[in-house]
């Protein structure tokens, strides 16, 4: 009897002990699928192979002695085995990325501080503005990365994000800046050729639309009371600095922020009669709350995005024309003359 107790404590230690042996990237391995829902997706997230992965998830059901994926045509299912383990490996991850955030927050102001935002204010109206923030911060380097997918903060993605979506993270501290109205324009030479788009006649004259992430798709037909824009598309782009050259380039009418012509771009509003809005959020993990050169970053974002001093970013809407004279300034200092449509060869 006590052979038979020795030997099943050596063999619950040996099977302790290959549980405890699991790869850290066995583990992130099956958060990727499990997000994905499949392997070619995950494996391109994590840059690897798709067989690489699928190793790594033979590896990880052969460690705990169980099936973690239901695997068929449609792609991947959590198994119930899957389902009970996904929040306790969700919960390693939190805290693995808490560890190095840690490690990069600093009370000293020095060091880079990576912004995500998307496209159009981060070419617009950050990078213009940041030129004279690096004068000032020597020893600060903004890493912006402007793009129209989402950063994850909370999976160190990106240190501070401004997003069109708002975080629902508990971890993450988030901030109303303002709020982007979009207004529908056309540039003075498709005017001429073709006049002002109306709403009774906008089959008769081509769009400019963006087709990206943080992008609703249905919402440029909901605006002008389409049930498809079939047949009056002529340009469909995923960058928002491609519909303002096409626009200013008269390709057709495109929707842009109405802090676009406020600041100086060849533009002529288009008054339909409607309008869509979509409101910028600044988040950030906790953590970073006691991190000099986070904070420093953190509050000049907020003060070049204060609606108070800029009213393109207020909740209410304002006429882009009336907009041009309560944004003078910015518009001398930072204006779009000039910024995007190079003159036709």
């Amino acid at each position: 009897m006590q052979q038979l107790l020795h030997r099943g404590a050596a063999m619950t230690q040996h099977r302790t002990d290959e549980v405890l042996d699991a790869s850290w990237d066995d583990l992130r391995s099956f958060l990727a699928c499990a997000r994905y829902k499949s392997f070619r997706n995950a494996a391109e997230e994590l840059g690897v192979t798709s067989t690489t992965l699928m190793r790594r998830i033979d590896r990880l059901e052969e460690s705990i002695g169980c099936k973690l994926f239901l695997r068929d045509q449609s792609g991947l299912t959590l198994s119930d085995a899957g389902s009970a383990m996904i929040g306790d490996v969700m919960e390693m991850e939190r805290h693995a990325f808490n560890i190095f955030r840690r490690a990069a927050r600093s009370d000293d102001a020095a060091g880079t501080v990576r912004v995500a935002v998307t496209e159009g204010p981060g070419n617009f109206w950050i990078l213009p503005r940041l030129i004279d923030f690096q004068k000032t911060y020597r020893k600060i380097t903004v890493d912006l990365r402007c793009a129209m997918e989402q950063a994850d903060v909370a999976r160190l993605e990106a240190d501070i994000a401004i997003q069109l979506e708002r975080p629902t993270n508990p971890d993450l501290i988030v901030t109303k800046l303002g709020r982007l109205h979009i207004y529908a324009f056309v540039s003075e030479d498709y005017r001429k050729l073709h006049g002002i788009p109306t709403l009774p006649e906008i089959k008769n004259h081509r769009l400019v639309i963006q087709h990206a992430p943080q992008i609703d798709d249905t919402a440029y037909a909901r605006v002008l009371g389409l049930t498809s824009l079939e047949g009056i598309v002529g340009i469909k782009t995923n960058s928002s600095i491609g519909v303002l050259y096409a626009v200013e380039r008269g390709a057709g009418m495109g929707f842009l922020p109405t802090s676009s012509v406020a600041l100086g771009a060849a533009l002529v509003a288009v008054d339909l009669g409607v309008h869509h809005h979509a409101d910028l959020w600044l988040t950030y993990h906790k953590e970073f709350r006691n991190s000099d050169r986070h904070k420093i970053v953190i509050d000049w974002l907020k003060k070049i995005f204060d609606p108070k001093t800029y009213p393109c970013f207020k909740d209410e809407f304002i006429h882009p024309n009336d907009l041009v004279p309560l944004m003078a300034a910015s518009r001398a200092n930072f204006g779009l003359q000039g910024y995007v449509a190079a003159g036709p060869a």
